[in-house]
């Protein structure tokens, strides 16, 4: 019998998946960002479908955990923001979709 205090061992609980990639917003915002080089933030809007509150909310928490990085500046006057996938980025990403790939094997 195991106690609920004792942390768990076993094999799916060892490949948990990072909660801050598994949102499906930011799962969308981070695939976008692996195909591009830099993005500005309305061509992230335009590829996600989500609401500037909501894209300016999970940009914060993935900046947060630096998995991007955000710089802002002006072109001729008008402000403009970047944003970047960080190596550390590139790196959670492609552990979560390993993850992904042995949680769909083990459905076989």
């Amino acid at each position: 019998m195991l106690s609920s205090d004792a942390p768990d061992k076993s094999p799916i609980a060892q490949d948990k998946l990072d909660p801050i990639i598994h949102s499906p917003a930011r799962l969308k915002i981070l695939t976008v960002l692996k195909e591009v080089e830099s993005a500005d933030f309305l061509f992230i809007l335009r590829h996600t479908g989500l609401t500037r509150g909501n894209l300016s909310s999970h940009l914060s928490k993935l900046e947060t955990v630096n998995y991007i990085t955000i710089t802002k500046e002006f072109v001729e006057k008008i402000p403009r923001t970047l944003i970047q996938l960080t190596k550390e980025g590139k790196n959670a990403l492609e552990t979560y979709r390993q993850q992904m790939l042995q949680k769909l094997e083990r459905l076989k």
